[in-house]
């Protein structure tokens, strides 16, 4: 059973900000069951998409969408923008860190 989009997203706000983070909802979508995007915005002009997938096992992994290295940041709403046309229920979760930290346990490739 997975945790609802709106739990999951609050916890890894709070967990940013007490590790001296900024991180905020930028789009809210569907609470129980949106499909959650997050955005590591580089404070340097360049961003990284993560977007989920579930593994072999059922286990939650999430992979980098708009590749391996940071993009720009208007490439990366271009990214966040088609998948929200796809699917309006998503949500979308920018974290703010110059170090590109992200703020839950699930491995990231």
């Amino acid at each position: 059973m997975r945790i609802r989009a709106d739990i999951w997203t609050a916890a890894v706000i709070r967990r940013a900000q007490s590790a001296g983070a900024f991180a905020a909802i930028a789009r809210k979508g569907h609470p129980e069951g949106g499909v959650i995007l997050v955005k590591l915005n580089l404070l340097n002009g360049m961003a990284i998409v993560l977007t989920p997938m579930t593994a072999m096992d059922g286990t939650r992994q999430w992979l980098r969408g708009t590749g391996p290295n940071p993009v720009p940041d208007g490439v990366a709403e271009d990214y966040l923008g088609r998948q929200i046309a796809r699917d309006p229920d998503c949500w979308v979760l920018e974290i703010e860190d110059r170090q590109g930290r992200w703020f839950f346990d699930e491995p990231v490739s």
